[in-house]
């Protein structure tokens, strides 16, 4: 077997809505394409060998065992691809489980379609699957190395994808809320939100987190004297440079045992606590003088009791925490190496903030702290002895966490919510040594003996003994307050002809409210007024930069076929999602080879609607008003006849539409309707002589009214919406050039040019035509251009693409000839494949009062050879 293709999808997608991260890999069989696994002699019993946990996989006999009784009794390999590359993620710590195996109209050649965690790990296992699966093939034998080799690496690139716990954490409480997220490409940061609503955090801290805030929580020495001065009870310490300092330091302090850290440290790093004598002192000062990124130390006084977290989160305390150093229990029969041994054997331990608990190490360090307790790696504690490995109680040097939130005395939470205020953080951690923290600090001699930025949510949501506490409820709250918008309000328009005018048409009527608009069309990406990015930007990776951009307060986004297929949408659901029409355009590309497969990939954005939204359908076109039966959204209908049964009945039962009635755009809400505009009067249509205008009309009048824009503003949208090379170029871009009239539109499938003729046999003088069509269409496709053209047109001239798309030159040329002349053999035409020179030849020989429509592969320079001739004017 042999992989032609891997696409990673990232959003709704062709083959499933749900789930959004999928790997599909097109897979060549080779000389296997006839083979089913019960002739592969070997094969099962190698299978097994290899994977005997895929006895786990149901497969579509629904119980244990049944995907390996699918192989005995025979199933294609690329089925049985498709189920390694899951098991392998599976093995490798990413529960997955979702999968398809589809045959394409290339013969042997499958689509096998795998749902992943982390998309690097995915495209590996897709890899690594068709690997094994062709070595059991061949030899009957995956070498174990190899198998291991697989796993190792899929387990290396999910540690190094896997969020942080704290960030995880609030991607979990973001995701039950449905507020969407990303990760950005820099600094660790996660977006949530969209547009002008978005919020970002690195961790913990968040757009909330002023600057001076978590500089001054930075700074140990600068918030112990502003909490000292507002009378909160901290360490009695000093702050050095200099080692000739620390005795006086520590005389300062009223003497042993004393605290020494540096100034500018975090988790743990470089304190060393209850130090006793003056050789310990001299050890702790070079630890911490190291961690200091100013070589300045902080000799404080030592406080017995527990070390206990305190979690302030928006002015409230919202977790508190005793942390336990690092340590091993005796049995009375282990070394404290064994002990540290059997204690890593926990599955919630592991190396940094990624997992429950950290491992325990047995370094320079803890091996100093158990000689200060009459300890060494070799010793044997007694059973029950409590050995400690660490002096300092953070997680990541492998303490361990009780919840004691219950616990915590009215005065000290009261402490703890000024002490946040005071330092100005919207979350902070506050360090507190007491014995008892049911009890106010003043009364047990205690102290808060650092405050922390970034707190780290690990051991409130996962702690190793008592309640866990969702943390990231208030932070979301805090960030999101009940009421207040998440998500810009986003359309998403699809079809085959039509869009970039209804998107843009869209947008330029949510701008009459007065909104920044973001929008997505062919010929750029928009932010206001402004172009953000040149290009045809119709694909996810536009739609996230607009998606993304605070500016943005509302998303207008052009959903082409070709990102669909290539990523899945950029967004989990829209407000409003429309699709306007189904043609055969694109058919044989992405394994897309019917018009009901483009259907079933269309609507994928009517699907893709907020059950609250609304879902805008043409009720004209069979296949775009099927699509109601697949949204769970407002079906609202639009449609160029009134008597449309399909509307009818859906306003009888109390539905919404937008109809062409007696001239006039109308709206209707049940029997109720109300006229928008009379066609002639939107400049979009030619003064009502352009009907597949109209129809864009009606959608983007239904999908903004739905969306509940006043009328006032549809119907000024409509009024100073041009056809314009400014507005809309290469959409009906219609010239006065004096003596005659010329057309310039991105007509380039049949659909597109049946819609062109309603316009264009209006016009009273001579038609010619400049025509041609994108090189990767089928040679049915060009036929059926030259037929049409031949319909349309007094005159015509092929012309070629500049870019063939891998077909000959002239034979896209030759086509479109014959199908003229199965048509009209007496029509007069001619070939010139350089567009440049056919649109020359068009314009310099235009006759009187004729219309010369030009359908270019480069609009620009359509338009430039225009204005090169002096227009009178733009329109009619």
């Amino acid at each position: 077997m042999k992989i032609l293709k891997i696409l990673t999808l990232r959003g709704p997608n062709y083959w499933s809505i749900r789930r959004h991260k999928l790997i599909v890999v097109r897979l060549d069989l080779e000389d296997l394409a006839e083979r089913t696994t019960d002739t592969i002699s070997g094969f099962y019993e190698a299978l097994i060998e290899t994977l005997p946990s895929l006895e786990e996989h149901f497969c579509s006999p629904g119980h244990h065992g049944g995907f390996l009784k699918r192989v005995k009794e025979g199933t294609l390999l690329g089925h049985v691809a498709e189920h390694v590359a899951l098991e392998l993620q599976t093995l490798a710590g990413m529960e997955v489980g979702f999968g398809r195996a589809r045959s394409t109209a290339t013969p042997g050649v499958y689509n096998v379609v795998f749902e992943y965690k982390d998309e690097r790990a995915g495209r590996y296992a897709a890899r690594a699957a068709v690997r094994l699966c062709n070595s059991l093939v061949e030899n009957r034998h995956y070498p174990s190395s190899e198998f291991e080799q697989d796993i190792g690496d899929l387990k290396e690139i999910w540690e190094d994808a896997a969020l942080g716990p704290s960030t995880e954490a609030l991607v979990k409480e973001a995701e039950t809320r449905r507020i969407p997220w990303t990760q950005l490409n820099a600094r660790a940061m996660i977006r949530f939100g969209t547009g002008v609503y978005q919020k970002r955090v690195q961790a913990t801290l968040t757009d909330n987190s002023g600057i001076l805030g978590v500089e001054l929580a930075c700074d140990k020495e600068g918030t112990k004297q502003i909490l000292a001065d507002a009378g909160i009870p901290v360490p009695q310490g000093t702050l050095i440079h200099y080692l000739d300092e620390l005795e006086e330091a520590i005389e300062d302090v009223g003497g042993y045992p004393v605290v020494v850290k540096p100034l500018d440290g975090n988790h743990g790093r470089g304190i060393t606590i209850n130090v006793q004598s003056w050789a310990e002192a001299e050890d702790a000062y070079d630890a911490a003088s190291l961690e200091s990124k100013t070589r300045s130390v902080i000799v404080e006084r030592y406080y017995e009791g527990q070390d206990h977290r305190v979690l302030v989160v928006n002015g409230d305390v919202v977790a508190v925490a005793e942390r336990v150093p690092a340590h091993v229990i005796g049995d009375g029969k282990s070394t404290i190496t064994e002990l540290v041994e059997e204690t890593n054997r926990d599955p919630r331990r592991g190396d940094g903030h990624d997992n429950i608990l950290t491992r325990l190490k047995l370094d320079r360090t803890s091996l100093q702290w158990l000689a200060r307790q009459g300890y060494d790696a070799e010793s044997i504690p007694n059973r029950g002895e409590v050995c400690y490995l660490r002096a300092t109680a953070n997680l990541s040097t492998g303490g361990i966490a009780i919840d004691r939130t219950d616990e915590i005395h009215p005065e000290n939470l009261w402490l703890a919510k000024r002490v946040a205020k005071i330092v100005g953080l919207d979350i902070i951690g506050l360090d507190i040594v007491t014995r008892d923290i049911s009890q106010p600090l003043r009364e047990t001699d205690s102290t808060i003996v650092e405050v922390n930025a970034a707190p780290g949510f690990r051991m409130h949501v996962s702690p190793s003994q008592g309640k866990p506490r969702n943390v990231a409820k208030p932070v979301l709250d805090m960030l999101f307050p009940a009421g207040q918008p998440y998500s810009v309000p986003l359309f998403s328009i699809t079809g085959t002809n039509g869009k970039t005018t209804t998107t843009r048409l869209i947008a330029h009527i949510c701008k009459q409210t007065g909104k920044t608009v973001g929008y997505t069309t062919t010929d750029g990406t928009y932010i206001g007024e402004y172009l953000a990015e040149p290009g045809d930007n119709t694909g996810p990776q536009s739609a996230r930069l607009i998606l993304g951009d605070p500016s943005v307060e509302i998303a207008v986004l052009e959903t082409a076929r070709g990102g669909i297929l290539r990523s899945g949408l950029a967004f989990e659901e829209a407000d409003v999602g429309v699709v306007l029409n189904v043609a055969a355009d694109h058919l044989g590309i992405g394994d897309i080879d019917t018009i009901e497969q483009m259907a079933s990939l269309k609507a994928v954005v009517a699907e893709a609607v907020n059950p609250k939204g609304y879902t805008i359908l043409n009720a004209d076109d069979p296949l775009v008003a099927e699509m109601a039966q697949k949204t769970k959204a407002n079906v609202v209908y639009f449609s160029m006849n009134p008597e449309n049964e399909i509307v009818t009945q859906h306003l009888n039962r109390g539905g919404r539409a937008a109809i062409y009635q007696d001239g006039y755009l109308t709206v209707c809400d049940g029997t109720q309707m109300v006229r928008v505009a009379k066609a002639e009067d939107v400049p979009l249509t030619l003064k009502g002589l352009a009907p597949f205008a109209i129809a864009n009309a009606l959608a983007a009048c239904a999908a903004t009214y739905a969306h509940g824009i006043d009328l006032e503003a549809i119907r000024t949208g409509l009024a100073t919406f041009t056809a314009s090379v400014n507005q809309t170029p290469g959409r009906m871009n219609l010239f006065d050039m004096g003596d005659y009239h010329a057309l310039v539109d991105y007509a380039h499938n049949a659909a597109s040019y049946e819609a062109l003729g309603g316009f264009v046999r209006n016009w009273p003088g001579k038609r010619i035509g400049v025509v041609g069509g994108p090189g990767d269409r089928r040679d049915e496709d060009f036929l059926e251009l030259g037929r049409l053209s031949a319909k349309i047109f007094d005159a015509i001239i092929v012309k070629e693409d500049d870019d063939t798309r891998g077909r000959p030159r002239g034979e896209a040329s030759e086509l479109i000839c014959k199908g003229i002349e199965e048509v009209n053999p007496d029509c007069r035409y001619e070939s010139i494949l350089s567009e440049e020179k056919a649109i020359d030849v068009a314009l310099d020989e235009a006759p009187h009062e004729s219309l010369i429509v030009i359908l270019p592969e480069s609009v620009k320079r359509a338009i430039r050879a225009i204005e090169k001739r002096n227009p009178v004017r733009e329109g009619m």
